[in-house]
């Protein structure tokens, strides 16, 4: 098993794993690797030190000088804590923040979808429809996601209803592993 250190053209830094560096152009080139916060499958391959995974033995210890992100940190693709991840792109866009601080936020934006998505029941693009239906009562009250124009979204906070814009990234609309 090969890790990989990747990234998108924004700057979210992620691991794939894959089978050899074939299997990884290949899925690249068929547009299969992409980004899990932002969906893009603009990917680069970063600098790292190689690292194989062969499913036994204990984690090895991050080396002096590592990034070495608060515990129980990851990167938003599962990987493991400790790893420094290079975000360049993002620390141009934010750059009083250190790379760990922006992986750290990564995860924890990552695991506030997630959660939100295992807890809310998916309504698609009756979500206005039925946001009304559960305010006045119509329906029994329940979490609900989907999604809503512009218009909607204004029209539903007009009548008391709160709503909130959640951007969800693509690969995580489907089944939850």
């Amino acid at each position: 098993m090969k890790v990989l250190d990747l990234q998108c053209a924004l700057g979210h830094s992620f691991e794939g794993w894959f089978g050899s560096q074939a299997d990884y152009d290949t899925q690249r080139a068929g547009g299969l690797v992409t980004c899990p916060v932002c969906n893009d499958s603009e990917i680069t391959k970063m600098l790292s030190a190689p690292r194989l995974n062969l499913g036994h033995g204990a984690a090895p210890e991050p080396t002096p000088g590592q990034g070495t992100p608060a515990a129980g940190a990851a990167s938003a693709a599962g990987g493991l804590p400790g790893r420094a991840a290079d975000t360049s792109s993002a620390a141009q866009a934010l750059p009083d923040v250190s790379p760990e601080v922006l992986q750290e936020m990564q995860a924890a934006m990552m695991k506030v979808v997630r959660q939100v998505m295992a807890n809310t029941e998916d309504v698609g693009s009756q979500f206005a429809e039925e946001a009304r239906k559960i305010h006045y009562g119509e329906r029994e009250e329940r979490n609900i996601r989907g999604q809503a124009t512009r218009e909607e979204t204004e029209a539903l906070l007009d009548e008391g209803i709160d709503v909130m814009a959640l951007p969800v990234p693509e690969n995580l609309k489907g089944t939850l592993q």
